[in-house]
């Protein structure tokens, strides 16, 4: 076991990352010490890169992480299903630390907990270093919910499960689930493409997925789309699209996953009476949305916002992709590998290139 871990650390938007060495931390009661594998770079790490938005500076970015464990306390940790943990188990977590004792917690809102810690976004100190997944080792705190991956599981694969896939989990559970259904996916991002696969394994009748790049629709119907929409002009086609497929009544759940305002107002358009709508995309600075509060009631809507995940959904997550991965290329969502050593390179091309997801491997040869 070495002394230290090398990390890529972030000072600023647009500030290039640099490599920094820091100590191995001594562990206590619920640690544990991961050695990561993998680190896949998710949007809105390119957020903060650009200034979009905020974090505590500096900072070691990423929170979609696979890894080993390496080291544990002599009180180790349990996973999600309250089995020990030991060395040598292959793991992801949860983006986020809870205390497991404060209100939200108590009130199955763990994701908002008073005193959350967030993997990727928690200021660098001396107590704990070691956060981020672009880095050779990362110091899980207690109350991070961790679960086990399967080894048939490829690290493409596994390492983002622990904020999309696990993120579209929990905005199925939230809008009440989808077999024999239509459901309308606004988005076929990294998010909008797990979320079809997740649907179409969950039993919908129909997907019908709307996005403004014809290569990622194309990628759609992989995932599992019955219907891809383009709605890079407007929305009339989309409109046909749900009329004929609904009987004229509109869609059953819809799910919105790019955060634009005009897709937000396009999908309440789309529900039908007593429709359900879950908010996911809206996760950074943008326009209000004027909303009509008639539409809504008349209509007897539901209107729900997802942020992150309990840690059964992660689970889920988890269980899901080992079932799914051999019927759709989820595999491929990750186009790139860099070393550690080039994650300005990683992050420079995923800005420029605009791939669903790059990876940064610390211990890998490219």
């Amino acid at each position: 076991m070495p002394e230290s871990s090398h990390a890529a650390v972030f000072t600023g938007a647009d500030n290039p990352l640099e490599l920094r060495r820091f100590p191995l931390p001594e562990l206590k009661a619920g640690e544990a010490l991961i050695r990561i594998t993998c680190c896949t770079i998710c949007g809105s790490d390119l957020h903060t890169y650009e200034g979009r938005r905020t974090t505590p500076l500096p900072t070691i970015l990423g929170h979609e992480i696979l890894g080993e464990v390496v080291a544990l306390p002599a009180v180790a940790p349990c996973d999600v299903d309250g089995k020990k943990l030991s060395v040598g188990d292959r793991v992801t977590w949860s983006i986020a630390a809870s205390c497991g004792e404060c209100f939200y917690c108590t009130h199955d809102l763990p994701a908002k907990c008073d005193q959350l810690f967030k993997y990727g976004h928690e200021a660098i100190n001396q107590q704990h270093p070691l956060s981020g997944g672009l880095s050779q080792y990362c110091h899980l705190t207690a109350g991070t919910a961790i679960v086990r991956i399967p080894s048939s599981l490829p690290d493409a694969v596994a390492c983002p499960a622990n904020c999309a896939t696990a993120t579209v989990v929990a905005a199925l559970r939230i809008g009440g689930g989808c077999i024999n259904e239509t459901v309308l996916i606004q988005g076929a991002g990294m998010l909008g493409l797990s979320a079809t696969a997740l649907m179409a394994s969950g039993g919908a009748k129909q997907i019908i997925v709307s996005d403004i790049n014809p290569e990622r629709l194309a990628q759609a119907v992989q995932f599992g789309a019955t219907h891809t929409v383009s709605v890079a002009d407007e929305d009339g086609e989309l409109a046909e699209v749900i009329a004929k497929a609904t009987g004229g009544r509109g869609v059953d759940l819809a799910i919105e996953l790019s955060g634009a305002a005009d897709s937000i107002q396009s999908g309440l358009q789309h529900l039908r009476m007593g429709g359900r709508y879950v908010l996911v995309g809206s996760v950074f600075p943008a326009p209000d949305v004027p909303v009509s509060a008639e539409w809504i009631v008349r209509r007897w809507l539901t209107i729900r916002g997802v942020h992150n995940y309990a840690p059964e959904d992660l689970r889920d997550a988890v269980l899901f992709l080992e079932e799914a991965h051999t019927r759709y290329p989820l595999e491929s969502l990750v186009s790139k590998n860099f070393r550690l050593a080039d994650a300005e390179q990683a992050v420079r091309y995923a800005i420029r290139e605009k791939p669903h997801r790059v990876a940064v491997v610390p211990f890998g040869d490219n």
